[in-house]
């Protein structure tokens, strides 16, 4: 499993890190779309749809993408849409968690699929768009997730219920520690306050998102960044008790060792529109 795992993080690397530091956003946003598009037919599978239905559902997807790259939406003005992403999410995820794996099934599957197929969409948009911003600015938000799953895995295996009596969320995420939790959001305040030192020490080009809220406000940027590690968390958890209520232990089986890709982006759907959100504000 380990070298499955391995092999499969070289070949995904090989792929996205070419892409994603090439001098046009272009080839980055061709892969994004591909990772999209296999998402999507991810989501019709977990929602109970057939392999004709999912396969289409990708396809789908892939074409609204193309679609709104051929309008121009890479680079418009795309407030609004960011702000009503992230509210849906926080509301959303807030409603989902509170329901829990029973709640699932009871909301119309329709809406289940409709909302899905959104949250995948403006991921991408979101994702397409802060590459066209910078490199810098998008690697901030990419690593800040990365970050605090990291902080939050090494923390919780070392502190895990030492300090609480309940874990943060058994009936979805039974592995999860509320220390898990406070170790990532300590991770990305170390992570945040680093970028900005280096944004000034090299003098970059492109700011981070760390640098671009600390021109604002200190404060703002501590409250942002712990903010930001709780949606992926939430993230994390809506993808998990969504797999919990179909009985699927991975949304499917692309990625050898990892599951499948909505494994691997759940923490950054709600992420990259609320960074965008922050941003753009």
């Amino acid at each position: 499993m380990l070298k499955q795992r391995i092999l499969t993080a070289i070949v995904l690397l090989a792929i996205l890190l070419p892409a994603l530091f090439y001098p046009s956003y272009v080839p980055f946003a061709c892969v994004m779309l591909a990772l999209i598009g296999a998402a999507a037919w991810e989501w019709g599978r977990l929602n109970g749809y057939g392999p004709a239905v999912s396969l289409f559902l990708g396809a789908e997807m892939v074409l609204l993408c193309a679609l709104s790259w051929w309008l121009g939406l890479l680079q418009a003005s795309l407030l609004g849409v960011w702000i009503v992403a992230s509210a849906a999410w926080v509301l959303g995820g807030a409603a989902l968690l509170r329901v829990a794996v029973p709640g699932w099934p009871r909301i119309p599957k329709g809406l289940r699929l409709v909302g899905g197929l959104l949250a995948l969409w403006v991921a991408w948009l979101a994702a397409v768009q802060a590459r066209i911003v910078g490199i810098n600015f998008l690697l901030s938000i990419l690593v800040l997730v990365w970050v605090a799953d990291v902080f939050a895995y090494f923390t919780g295996r070392a502190f895990g219920l030492k300090f609480t009596r309940g874990k943060l969320a058994p009936s979805i995420s039974p592995g999860k520690s509320w220390e898990g939790v406070w170790g990532g959001m300590a991770g990305v305040l170390v992570l945040a306050l680093a970028w900005v030192w280096a944004d000034s020490a090299t003098q970059a080009s492109v700011a981070s998102l760390y640098t671009r809220l600390a021109d604002r406000s200190w404060w703002l940027l501590l409250i942002a960044v712990v903010f930001l590690a709780a949606m992926s968390v939430v993230g994390d958890l809506v993808e998990s008790l969504i797999k919990r209520s179909a009985g699927a232990k991975d949304s499917s089986a692309l990625l050898p060792g990892h599951g499948g890709v909505l494994d691997r982006i759940d923490a950054l759907l709600p992420t990259l529109p609320i960074a965008l959100m922050l941003a753009s504000l």
